[in-house]
């Protein structure tokens, strides 16, 4: 009689019965993942210069800003990461019976077992980057507690990890984007599937950057800069993931004025800054965004960065630093109709001042009105995570460039496009606008004749302009005798500018400090970010002597 089984969830000899089974696990790993959003984000950019805490923030916020976290900061426990990714093994275990059995075919197997793979890859990924050493199990365990147990799991240095996430990622069988058509590939309630899952080109184009493998890390973001080249020629063709413009100009996402030079006329309601609020299936979503996640209030989980960021239907807890906007206003916009702007304009369409107080708003345009900064129903707060883009792509492949000694290509990825870098000297551009005499995957082709050019040339790569064009900024002149180190700061400071808030920023200056064996490359930009938010000057010492010291991880606590 007690032996009654329940009627809301499958018994486990139930589930994994055919492809549909396996689709529903895939589904639901992604959203236990995006009860991570808000971690994601505090670690990531707290940690670092451009996100400082509101007087809201609780004491757990202001230890992860100033560097003093203790054993029991619940931002730092390493257990929320560990269960998922103990989920994502029991999945793949699963898979492998499932294939093996023939419940589901070897092309649905490589797929899913790939994306899950991928996605746990990710998940160790970040333990690596905010942990340092840790525990690597690629086992399903009982309870996430048996992780532990440091006898049979012991943990590994960040440069290990490095080694076997590469290992396994290598040997995914399946590295593209689900297919159109596929089941994991549809239109479910307004939202294009396509962009929920983890890109595994870009996954390995990122831990081959932390390895110092520049020609492998620079192959994988090629592959995936080069996404839309294919198929019928069109714009999506010269500018999917190429930061190209289009003849739609909503799609361009530039920074730009109604008229130009008139600083007061600034463009809100479409180009740069509506790539935060446009909808899954838009053309510019699609050709901005490599991964993106949505919230919606018809489904779980809440959006944790409403209540991280607003201070209308949230908790308001962190802000924009000073620092950020200190970064913003040491720019200078490209001169139009014999003026200049002196500051990038990223700033005003990235921040709001709602009531007097400093707020980051990219998470919050689906939510809070643009022009009003309120909510059009305060209780459907939607939003999305966003956790990778095209300019990250492109900022990425010139950081691995760079160092591989391509220092002209970085420099006009990041600055005024290919073409930019190798103008032409006349209407000729036969031998110029282009690397082709360098190897793959250096070898681009920007040239583009004009319209009354002769020989006539629309090459793949002719409509990208470069991340600081499209923010309409003058380009950064270069040393040659430091062509190196000048161009890695100005790429980590252009991604700052360009991405912040969006969980890129600790990351890249770790990378940046531990390649260079250069502590205060990370240590003086948080010792800035405290000393102008208020902190006291002994406080932000201790914080820049602890990370001079190296100890640029949390501690490993559960």
């Amino acid at each position: 009689m007690l032996d009654i089984k329940p009627q809301d969830q499958l018994e486990e000899s139930q589930a994994y019965q055919n492809v549909y089974d396996a689709d529903a696990a895939v589904v639901g790993i992604y959203g236990k993942f995006m009860g991570l959003a808000d971690r994601y984000v505090v670690l990531n950019e707290l940690r670092a210069d451009l996100l400082d805490c509101t007087p809201n923030a609780n004491e757990a916020l202001r230890q992860i800003s100033t560097h003093s976290v203790t054993e029991n900061n619940p931002y730092a426990s390493p257990k929320p990461f560990y269960e998922l990714i103990l989920n994502c093994n029991d999945v793949l275990e699963h898979f492998q019976v499932m294939v093996k059995e023939k419940r589901m075919t070897e092309a649905e197997f490589s797929q899913r077992y790939s994306d899950i793979g991928a996605l746990r890859t990710f998940l160790y990924l970040q333990l690596g980057i905010h942990f340092g050493e840790i525990p690597y199990v690629t086992s399903s365990l009982k309870s996430v507690d048996e992780v532990k147990n440091a006898g049979n799991y012991p943990k590994l240095s960040f440069n290990t990890l490095l080694d076997s996430l590469i290992n396994f990622s290598e040997r995914l069988p399946f590295k593209d984007v689900y297919p159109s058509g596929t089941n994991l590939n549809i239109t479910v309630d307004g939202y294009q599937t396509q962009k929920f899952y983890v890109n595994k080109k870009v996954i390995l184009g990122d831990l081959y950057l932390w390895k110092g493998n520049y020609q492998k890390s620079a192959e994988y973001y090629r592959q995936v800069m080069e996404t839309g080249t294919q198929g019928v020629v069109d714009g999506r063709y010269y500018s999917f993931y190429k930061v190209g413009w289009d003849s739609d100009g909503t799609l361009d996402h530039y920074i730009s004025y109604s008229r130009a030079g008139d600083a007061s006329t600034l463009v809100y309601n479409s180009q740069w800054r509506v790539m935060f609020d446009q909808d899954y299936g838009s053309k510019g979503l699609d050709r901005e965004w490599v991964w993106v996640l949505p919230f919606d209030s018809k489904f779980k989980p809440d959006n944790s960065l409403v209540k991280l960021f607003s201070p209308i239907g949230g908790d308001y807890l962190v802000r924009p630093s000073q620092e950020v906007y200190d970064l913003w206003d040491g720019e200078t916009q490209r001169a139009a109709q014999g003026g200049s702007i002196p500051y990038d304009a990223r700033k005003l369409l990235s921040t709001m001042n709602i009531g007097g107080q400093p707020v980051a708003m990219k998470y919050l345009y689906n939510y809070l009105n643009y022009a009003t900064a309120t909510p059009t129903n305060p209780l459907v707060k939607n939003g999305k995570w966003f956790l990778f883009r095209q300019t990250q792509l492109h900022m990425r492949f010139a950081e691995a460039a760079n160092r591989a000694g391509r220092y002209r290509l970085a420099w006009g990825l990041w600055n005024s496009g290919i073409a930019g870098a190798y103008p032409a000297p006349t209407s000729d551009v036969t031998n110029y606008h282009n690397t082709l005499s360098d190897s793959y995957p250096y070898n681009f082709d920007a040239r583009n004749s004009g319209s009354s050019g002769v020989p006539y040339y629309r090459a793949d790569w002719y409509r990208n302009i470069g991340i600081r064009a499209r923010a309409n900024l003058v380009d950064v002149a270069v040393p040659a005798a430091d062509s190196l180190n000048t161009i890695e700061n100005g790429l980590i400071k252009e991604t700052a500018l360009e991405n912040a808030f969006e969980g890129t920023r600790w990351a890249d200056l770790l990378r940046v400090a531990i390649r260079r064996n250069d502590p205060a490359f990370i240590a003086d930009k948080v010792y800035n970010k405290l000393l102008k938010s208020g902190v006291s000057s002994g406080s932000a010492a201790q914080a820049r002597a602890k990370l001079m010291n190296r100890d640029w991880y949390l501690p490993f606590k559960w």
